[in-house]
């Protein structure tokens, strides 16, 4: 499984469809069905999703090939620029923030999964156990740490201000009724933290690549309510209509695929399919 996810704090797949969209279809006759041929960016982590879907298009006309991408920034550009026609590397908070601050034209289609990240510990089962005093390590950088306080809020040990964006410091916290000490480190060394504290938060990825499964190991996760972070299949605007990309993500979000993730993922993955406004769109 530790092959299949790689850290996934600020994204985890990165998907491109190319259909009906200028640059990127191709078509081919056999008898009166017309094959689209569709570009699909991905992230190692989520060739195991894909190529489920892959086969599953297929079989509706859709001839999806792959294309890696293995950084958060190249899968946006590429999309801006039509090289690509959808990618799914990236949580909504990310992309709203990413395509504000690069002016770019697009917008998402579907939602796909959490990847839930979670508070884990080897001395305390509940985050009701942690006493009074106690040092919690979580990720120091901004968008962790604001998400890490997004948990401990929904765990009950802090309160942070109504209109939290999940992006901030410590100096967000509105209240810590346990007087919870802090201790900020980098995302990637959480987990070495675990002995030394009362607790840990911990990236979905990191944790897995740590050795754990989440679902399991974890005293406390994320769960589907995290608006923030559920990751989304994005496209140009001008191509959100576009019937094939609207295919291509309803057969992403078709129960068997959810299965698959859960399968092949051990669980560490959450499916989440929800409408868009639900996500702000």
């Amino acid at each position: 499984m530790k092959k299949y996810i790689a850290i996934i704090t600020l994204s985890l797949l990165s998907i491109g469809v190319l259909s009906g969209c200028g640059n990127s279809a191709s078509s081919s006759e056999s008898g009166n069905t017309e094959d689209k041929t569709v570009k699909v960016g991905v992230n190692p982590s989520g060739v195991p999703i894909w190529n489920y879907v892959k086969k599953k298009a297929a079989n509706k006309g859709i001839n999806v090939q792959l294309k890696k991408f293995s950084d958060y920034v190249r899968p946006n550009l590429a999309l801006a620029a039509g090289d690509i026609d959808m990618n799914a590397f990236q949580t909504v908070s990310y992309f709203d923030s990413f395509i504000k601050e690069r002016d770019l034209d697009l917008k998402p289609i579907a939602t796909t999964i959490i990847a839930p990240m979670g508070l884990y510990s080897d001395k305390f089962k509940s985050p009701k156990n942690i006493p009074d005093g106690a040092q919690i390590a979580l990720p120091k950088e901004a968008t962790n740490m604001g998400r890490a306080l997004l948990l401990l809020q929904s765990a009950g040990l802090i309160e942070l201000p109504k209109d939290f964006d999940g992006v901030g410091t410590l100096k967000a916290i509105k209240s810590n009724p346990r007087d919870l000490k802090f201790k900020p480190v980098a995302a990637a060394q959480t987990p070495r933290s675990i002995p030394d504290v009362a607790a840990s938060v911990v990236n979905n990825g990191v944790a897995v690549e740590a050795g754990f499964t989440p679902v399991k190991d974890a005293m406390f996760l994320e769960d589907d309510t995290a608006t923030p972070y559920i990751n989304i299949l994005a496209v140009q605007s001008k191509d959100v209509d576009d019937p094939t990309l609207q295919k291509l993500a309803d057969i992403y979000q078709q129960e068997d695929v959810a299965e698959h993730i859960k399968e092949v993922f051990d669980n560490s993955l959450i499916p989440t399919f929800v409408p868009l406004k639900k996500i702000g769109w």
